[in-house]
């Protein structure tokens, strides 16, 4: 390796040209870069409640949707004004791109008796002429009906909806969503205009999907540029000078793009997860260059010329860089375990991204720095008295920082079972997104902006009439109910209690499901065929009339209250149902209830296996079985540590979180891996002692790591700042974990080697010198 760096030192023009078309050759391909627009990217295909859930929109009318909600000011639904605004809506929405149902209290289908015949006409049609008697008829029925009610109407009518069911071709769903979401976006600023006094608010599973790339162009538009800035700041009070940080700065920036497009030649789509990837780049690009420079510059301040102080910088320091960019690629590949495939694009981007980050520092970074100048910035390189007395106050408290600090180490860890497995898919997204804000505002004025759907299967084709099995459902539905969760269930059987009440004169006794099978089947078909174009009864009955779907609506509430219902469903259709009804819930919000689980499930094989494959590498490198051991104890305590302390102050574990472990693990190993390199070359080239090893460790690397780890703590709390919950959650959880990584590493590792790794000839007393 030192043949290699004195010939890029020589020659430095030739070696920085040809990065510079290395870096726009490959970046080129970031620009096939796509948004996803798909909420189904988070799920791999096997999943089993995707596929439940693909099952049934193969059934059924799709349920993607956008609900607008409109709630008047003054809390009044029903006047003539507002109900010639929901008329006027409702008609407008059908020209949305790929609408294929529209629902509102305007078109809802209403039935009664007339002498003999059935009547079925639109609840509120040509609302400006009917008379305020006729209002409050027709009021008395919104409320009633358990179709509209606490659906498309407030229970206390002071909000209402349109719900536009939305049937994407699935060609370029990155194109279709936005283009869906801007035509309902401009319709109803139109309507905001000219009803003043009414709030407009938009949620559904269509505007779920919009929302995962707005969160991503908003990451893009605010954390890049506070990204950039951070690094510029950080590098340069910690190289102290102007012409190292912009050294480093190009190597932050080149890694990131090589990584981006090398990544985007196939032309992938991405989510806010994957984007998140060049600010982890950014960050862990730096710790190569800091610890490389500062030993540039610590020889350059002791009277070494450039190139040679690059030589003997890259002599030191290629074996520690090269095992720690080893190691958090390693860390990161494991997110290739992950349920959820954007953490698989995630953790490849970034091991791109490192590996390209650890080729620049070693080949390119030489070249650049011997057409920079450096004299001015050397001579603060040369004193290190904090590190001296930090050394020396571990060394002299060893044993009751061992004490204390396996204590502390233990308390922690027992405190993880404290944390709780769950999730709330609306909170992904902060006030920040609109999508969220109109999210909260409905469930709390008109309905529930969560769903659980279940396909109830009949005894073959036609079964959906037979009385058993409508009164069954109906049942069900009753259950479903009067659990403190659920604020609307849609079912078939109020259908036909509702037609079974008028085919016998509107009289309320009949308001049951219909005793005779022949009956029933006569006053369904009478009812398909009264239907208009759009508004039939295939998003409740499927095809051959062999099984029904189940709406119901439910509050803002988390992963496991959503399985804890679902099981409670479940457990009442085993009790009370024929075995083939027997069915789970399906969803969206179903699905994201079982994510992290799922994927923690998924990681825990690749973390380990990580965790073993590292610590063989630190063992073959260091050349030690029990150096490797050891190293094993503060690379696994940082992140038991910091899940310890999340359950003290927060206890929600989700998505975000469900993959720390993994994006953490070769980071952490990194100041361990310096640490050590350190160490070990102290007691074996040096001939130190244990005592005087560690000094060296604390003087050679304590500046470095002290400054990586501020940068690597900086640098992913700005995650912190996503409006993506995700993103958020990991950034913080992972400075966490990266800070007490150096903290386990300047107060417990070197106790530990004190105490295990001293030989039985050194004394307590004995103290060398460092170098």
């Amino acid at each position: 390796m030192e043949r290699i760096t004195w010939w890029l030192v020589r020659h430095p023009w030739a070696v920085v040209i040809a990065t510079l078309f290395l870096v726009v050759a490959t970046g080129y391909g970031a620009k096939n870069i796509k948004l996803n627009a798909d909420y189904r990217a988070f799920f791999s295909n096997d999943n089993p409640y995707l596929q439940a859930f693909e099952n049934l929109q193969d059934q059924y009318n799709k349920v993607d949707n956008i609900l607008i909600a409109m709630v008047p000011k003054d809390g009044e639904v029903f006047n003539t004004r507002i109900l010639t605004l929901v008329e006027e809506l409702t008609e407008e929405s059908w020209q949305v791109p790929y609408s294929r149902r529209v629902d509102s209290i305007s078109n809802f289908q209403h039935t009664y008796a007339e002498e003999d015949d059935m009547i079925v006409e639109s609840l509120f049609e040509y609302s400006a002429d009917l008379s305020e008697e006729e209002i409050q008829a027709k009021k008395a029925v919104a409320l009633k009906d358990p179709v509209l009610a606490g659906n498309l109407i407030a229970y206390d009518g002071k909000a209402t909806g349109v719900n536009i069911t939305i049937n994407l071709p699935g060609i370029n769903q990155a194109a279709e969503v936005p283009e869906v979401v801007g035509f309902v976006r401009e319709m109803v600023a139109k309507y905001e205009e000219a009803y003043p006094e009414v709030g407009f608010y938009l949620t559904g599973v269509t505007m779920t999907n919009n929302a995962f790339p707005e969160a991503s162009a908003q990451d893009i538009k605010e954390l890049y540029p506070i990204m950039i800035l951070l690094i510029l700041v950080l590098l340069f009070f910690s190289l102290k000078g102007m012409w190292g940080t912009l050294a480093t700065f190009s190597i932050v920036v080149f890694s990131s793009t090589i990584a981006m497009g090398l990544f985007g030649w196939p032309g992938p789509e991405v989510t806010p997860t994957t984007l998140s990837a060049p600010v982890m780049i950014m960050t862990l690009a730096i710790a190569d260059c800091i610890h490389i420079l500062m030993s540039y510059y610590h020889g350059i301040a002791k009277g070494e010329s450039k190139p040679a102080a690059m030589v003997e910088s890259i002599r030191i320091n290629f074996q520690p860089v090269l095992l720690t960019s080893v190691t958090t690629a390693i860390g990161f590949l494991t997110l290739n375990f992950s349920d959820a495939p954007p953490f698989h694009d995630l953790g490849n981007i970034v091991c791109i991204g490192v590996l390209a980050a650890f080729l620049l520092a070693i080949f390119f970074l030489p070249a650049l720095m011997m057409l920079l100048p450096s004299k001015k910035v050397s001579e603060s390189f040369g004193e290190n008295t904090k590190m001296q007395k930090l050394s020396e106050f571990v060394i002299k408290h060893f044993r009751p920082l061992l004490v204390s600090f396996s204590v502390i180490i233990v308390v922690l860890i027992a405190l993880i079972p404290l944390n709780e497995l769950d999730d709330n898919t609306i909170e992904y997204f902060d006030w920040s997104i609109k999508f969220r804000s109109d999210s909260e505002m409905i469930a709390d004025k008109l309905t529930g902006v969560q769903s659980m759907n279940y396909s109830l299967k009949a005894d073959g084709e036609m079964g959906v009439v037979d009385p058993a099995y409508l009164n069954t459902i109906d049942a069900f539905a009753d259950f479903l109910r009067s659990q403190p969760e659920v604020r609307h269930v849609g079912t078939f059987s109020d259908v036909m209690k509702r037609l079974n009440k008028n085919m016998n004169g509107d009289d309320e006794s009949y308001y049951k499901v219909p005793n005779d099978r022949q009956l029933a089947a006569q006053y369904m078909l009478l009812y398909e065929l009264s239907l208009p174009y759009g508004l039939d009864l295939t998003n409740q009955v499927n095809g051959n009339k062999s099984a029904t779907r189940m709406s119901v609506q439910i509050d803002k509430i988390t992963a496991q209250e959503i399985i804890a219902l679902d099981n409670r469903a479940v457990a009442w259709l085993e009790e009370n149902a024929p075995q083939y009804m027997v069915t789970e819930g399906a969803s969206t919000a179903v699905m994201f209830a079982h994510i992290t689980e799922r994927n923690i499930k998924s990681m825990i094989g690749g973390v380990v296996g990580a965790l073993f494959l590292i610590s063989f590498i630190i063992m073959i490198a260091i050349k030690s079985v029990k150096l490797g051991f050891i190293s094993l104890i503060p690379n696994l305590v940082p992140a038991g540590m910091a899940f310890g302390l999340w359950a003290v102050f927060d206890g929600m574990v989700g998505l975000g979180l469900s993959v720390v472990m993994g994006v953490t693990l070769g980071i952490v190993v990194d100041d361990t891996v310096h640490f050590m390199t350190k160490y070990v070359r102290a007691k074996r080239e040096l001939n130190l002692k244990t005592e005087a090893a560690i000094e060296y460790a604390f003087h050679t690397v304590g500046v470095a790591l002290t400054a990586t780890t501020i940068v690597l703590c900086a640098g992913f709390l700005v995650l912190a700042l996503s409006p993506f919950a995700i993103n958020t959650h990991m950034g913080i959880m992972s400075a966490l974990t990266i800070g007490l990584a150096l903290i386990v590493d300047f107060f417990f590792l070197p106790p530990l080697l004190l105490q295990l790794d001293k030989n039985k000839n050194e004394t307590d007393q004995s103290k060398g010198a460092t170098s």
